[in-house]
């Protein structure tokens, strides 16, 4: 009996044992995943910084621009994120704001527009998704062009009601055997541009009303 017993003994510590050593490679694995999806990301946006924004518009690096939004819920986030300030002769061009569309097919999707004081649109890239091979990811620039649909459109060339997926009655294209998709980063991006909108004095301090609306004049 008491060698049962023993037996039993060494067998729940074998599980104990066993258990904890398993729980802590589960642990480390997770920690170092998590680690490679942010610098995976990180090296995605820092990519896509320099693709939305023409040359001629900058003078200054764009990470030398970085400055924090702590209200971010029109943008999608519920934490404060980052964003950018564009540079050039000692004025700010442009912003380069983040977006999170959390109705995306298969999870968040995140990406970033470029928009100019006027409110215009100068690029949008996708920085991290989990859409669907072969339909959703089609979002990427290097999968295929659609993304650049926004490139150039503002509320005052496109109304805002127009800033959906044609499916909705909007102006965008949506994709075959995929609209979730490009629905959710449509109306991330509209979103942003409602941000850059009614935060124009928060992006632009230096701004005034009157300066803003005399520039968005000129681009119309």
């Amino acid at each position: 009996m008491d060698s049962l017993k023993a037996v039993m003994l060494r067998a729940m510590i074998g599980l104990a044992l066993f258990a904890t050593v398993t729980a802590g490679l589960i642990a480390v694995t997770e920690a170092s995943t998590a680690d490679r999806i942010r610098q995976a990301e990180e090296a995605a946006r820092s990519r896509a910084l320099l693709e939305v924004v023409p040359a001629e518009l900058m003078d200054t690096p764009l990470l030398a621009g970085a400055f924090e939004i702590n209200e971010a819920s029109l943008l999608g986030f519920l934490e404060p994120v980052t964003a950018f300030h564009v540079q050039k002769a000692g004025e700010w061009t442009a912003v380069i704001l983040p977006w999170q569309a959390p109705e995306g097919y298969t999870g968040p999707i995140r990406g970033i527009v470029a928009i100019d004081r006027s409110g215009k649109v100068l690029g949008v890239r996708i920085t991290s998704h989990k859409e669907t091979p072969g339909l959703g990811d089609k979002i990427e620039r290097r999968k295929s062009d659609w993304v650049t649909q926004f490139d150039n459109l503002s509320f005052a060339s496109l109304e805002e009601d127009l800033w959906k997926v044609k499916k909705d009655g909007g102006h965008f294209d949506q994709m075959t055997g995929a609209t979730i998709t490009p629905r959710a980063v449509v109306n991330a991006v509209r979103k942003a541009l409602s941000f850059h909108a009614h935060h124009f004095a928060l992006l632009y301090p230096d701004t005034s009303t009157s300066t803003r609306d005399e520039e968005a004049s000129r681009h119309e």
